[in-house]
């Protein structure tokens, strides 16, 4: 029996106006739209018809109230992806939810239940707060360091893995007339540790998916010891292909590490893709959805945002790789931040060539529909990537442009599905079902 052949994985962020804070005055649409359920389903619907994996609500709950830039998380995304399962077929959800924030029978429950409504659509993202602002609406301790949020993150999703299958309703048998059902078919995880005591069992049965599928986001050590623990897709930052090998090499030899087959790791990255006639309109567009105004405006934006002292900076000097590896202990989150550093470890580059690599953290692709076609499948080939998270600077715009003009490419090129055929996201990467 031959294998089915690979076919590149492609999910799309639909977070209000898009990904880039300042593109939302170029976009088709209102404001107030963004808290508007049909203004989601619509571009859930035209994600559909470019057959995406799933569409991808990030997360973070809490209002950054930046008066020129624009909330990017309102709705929240598991109610949001219910309810959006239920209007449009196939198409899968990644919601995002928080470990730091959440109680793991709560959190068991609410997922487990949402993949059941779906069908086995359900995807999640399951991230550790680092933003102060997050943790002082949910008490007045402060946030809990980071060597602590990921120690609770890996007993978090212990907890709900023992709870997804805590009770297989589809392996009662036969029951006796007189009784509904076999209660020997649920059994309590008696789970006592250092963060979490849950008796169980849950009081929703095992889903068509077994559980829904597992995302995680991040590159630090913390971030690479979940990923490779319990990880199924890897939305990550990786800028060239050198850095991507190196990245997958590691999370999959840690998930070895740790007694996992790393076969059912996928990494995905995040990308951004501004699309022109030509490479120069293009390179236009990523001046002004970026809100820089020119080149030298992103080369000043990356002098402003990496601390550089701008007297005497020569934009065409070669950058060393160590000047821009991030603290491990900031604040932020350190795995997004890590891509340019390991870009320039593994590449010879200038600020004005960076500034046209990266754009929010993430891979950029510039130019015409075949150049980026060309550039999505150069990393797909080889398997550095499994696909990758379309991050578009402006939704609606830059989804219906990517669907018209890339994917139809992409299908004549052979690497992209020209229909859905699995009925569950996770038939559709190619995962293993959960024991």
């Amino acid at each position: 029996m031959t294998s089915p052949a690979r076919k590149l994985n492609l999910n799309v962020g639909i977070n209000t106006t898009g990904y880039l804070p300042a593109a939302w005055k170029y976009r088709t649409g209102t404001r107030q739209e963004i808290t508007d359920p049909g203004y989601y389903r619509r571009l859930t619907e035209l994600a559909h018809k470019g057959l995406f994996d799933a569409v991808f609500l990030s997360d973070h709950p809490a209002l950054m109230t930046d008066p020129k830039g624009r909330p990017f998380h309102t709705i929240d995304p598991l109610m949001l992806s219910t309810g959006l399962a239920a209007q449009v077929p196939d198409i899968g959800f990644v919601a995002t939810m928080t470990s730091t924030y959440n109680s793991p029978y709560n959190f068991a429950r609410r997922t487990q239940s949402a993949d059941i409504i779906a069908g086995g659509r359900m995807i999640i993202n399951i991230v550790s707060s680092f933003n102060p602002s997050v943790s002082a609406n949910f008490g007045a301790a402060p946030l809990p360091p980071r060597s602590e949020r990921y120690a609770k993150a890996l007993e978090f999703l212990d907890v709900a893995k023992k709870l997804w299958a805590s009770w297989d309703w589809a392996r009662e048998g036969e029951v006796p007339e007189d009784r509904f059902w076999d209660a020997s078919s649920a059994a309590p995880i008696d789970h006592d540790g250092p963060y979490f005591t849950v008796k169980g069992p849950l009081n929703v049965p095992r889903g068509p998916q077994g559980h829904p599928v597992l995302a995680q986001a991040g590159a630090s050590e913390g971030g690479i010891d979940l990923a490779a623990r319990h990880g199924e897709i890897i939305y990550c930052n990786i800028l060239s292909r050198p850095a991507g090998r190196a990245f997958g090499r590691k999370v999959r030899d840690r998930a070895v590490s740790f007694g996992r087959d790393p076969s059912g790791i996928r990494i995905v990255p995040g990308l951004v893709v501004i699309l022109g006639e030509s490479r120069e309109e293009a390179l236009r567009k990523h001046e002004l959805f970026s809100g820089t105004g020119s080149e030298d405006g992103l080369i000043a934006r990356f002098v402003r945002e990496n601390g550089i002292d701008p007297d005497g900076f020569d934009p065409d000097a070669v950058l060393d790789a160590e000047r821009f590896i991030p603290d491990p202990n900031r604040q932020q989150a350190v795995g997004m931040g890590l891509g340019l550093a390991d870009l320039l470890t593994h590449e010879t580059l200038t600020a004005r060539q960076a500034v046209r690599r990266s754009e929010g953290h993430h891979r950029l692709l510039l130019g015409t529909p075949e150049e980026v076609a060309e550039a999505i499948i150069d990393l797909w080939a080889d398997g550095t990537v499994d696909g990758y998270t379309l991050q578009p600077p402006r939704a609606p715009d830059d989804i219906a442009d990517f669907v018209a003009k890339v994917v139809p490419i992409l299908q004549d090129r052979g690497v992209y599905r020209t229909r859905y055929e699995e009925a569950t996201v996770r038939d559709r990467y190619g995962l293993p079902y959960p024991a």
